[in-house]
């Protein structure tokens, strides 16, 4: 199987140079003085989440012929914002496909960009999806697998390696893929010292799972539907966990209880709203000390797309 190269991540900074907001890295002075950190906040992005590198340099590439015939999606969320953000701004039609236990402030994200919004059950939207790109001759652009959307996520380590060349430890959250392995890709080529660590909740911990198994463990939807962060319920696919076996070092899990603090130590601490998935990597740092490498560290936090009434309770 091809794996994306660090050309493909350069080439990919290029297109969505305009569209992506390239975030800075945020130095945390409440952290531990022995395990420096830093925050690189893609929860600042135009539609509050990273999905907007992989989505705009997907959709950059889709041939002019094909654009009139818009483009499919389906995501838990995020994806979905950033496929409509991008969508308006080519101005291509889209239709969004997300599972019924979306949150409503991603669902209304979505149709305030312009997009039709297709609720299903979780278990089809994928189906769904597919079906209607057959009907309508539109073009597909997948959350994660896809080698465009990663090379679009891998940007991140792009800037992580230029603003933090000496960085010793990356975290970054793990759900269907695609996010960690473009962000290993970059790393591994930039800071090849560096270690990459992926992060998933205990309840959807497939991947991590699969590390210690030493081969590919599938979890059910609804099993990976019981974790609060509703942006790490996906599974990844053949080609993203081609990426993470080969390029990722180490998996880690946290707590639902740990991904709640997490949330309120980032309002808190480092004046940040992130969503419970962009939080794991916070709860890693804060709560997984002895299960990660010592050293100068970098957390992804990959979203703040979260309710209102959630956030609320979060914060207590």
């Amino acid at each position: 199987m091809n794996l994306i190269t660090i050309e493909d991540v350069h080439a990919a900074a290029e297109r969505i140079r305009g569209a992506a907001v390239r975030t800075p890295l945020l130095p945390c002075d409440w952290a531990d003085v022995d395990r420096p950190l830093w925050l690189k906040p893609e929860n600042l992005q135009p539609v509050g989440a990273f999905k907007i590198r992989g989505a705009a340099n997907a959709m950059a590439r889709i041939p002019a012929s094909a654009r009139a015939n818009g483009v499919v999606a389906y995501s838990s969320g995020n994806h979905a914002q950033a496929v409509a953000y991008m969508a308006k701004r080519l101005g291509l039609p889209a239709v969004i496909v997300v599972p019924e236990n979306t949150p409503a402030t991603k669902i209304e994200a979505s149709r305030r960009h312009g997009a039709e919004v297709v609720v299903v059950p979780i278990t089809d939207r994928e189906l769904v999806a597919a079906r209607l790109v057959a009907e309508r001759g539109a073009t597909l652009v997948p959350p994660f697998d896809h080698a465009d959307v990663i090379a679009g996520q891998g940007t991140i380590g792009l800037e992580i390696a230029a603003d933090l060349p000496e960085v010793e430890v990356v975290l970054v959250p793990v759900s269907g893929g695609g996010l960690a392995a473009g962000v290993a890709t970059a790393i591994r080529a930039c800071c090849p010292a560096a270690v990459v660590i992926g992060v998933e909740p205990e309840l959807a911990g497939d991947v991590a799972a699969s590390f210690a198994a030493g081969h590919r463990v599938l979890w059910s939807a609804q099993d990976r539907a019981r974790t609060i962060a509703d942006g790490l319920r996906a599974t990844p696919s053949e080609l993203t966990f081609a990426h993470l076996t080969q390029r990722v070092d180490a998996m880690v899990t946290v707590s639902e209880d740990e991904i709640r603090a997490a949330v309120a130590t980032l309002a808190t601490c480092a004046n940040l709203v992130a969503e419970p998935s962009g939080a794991v990597t916070t709860a890693a740092y804060l709560h997984r000390a002895a299960d990660l490498p010592t050293g100068r560290t970098v957390a992804v936090v990959s979203g703040g797309n979260v309710d209102r009434w959630l956030l609320a309770e979060l914060l207590g």
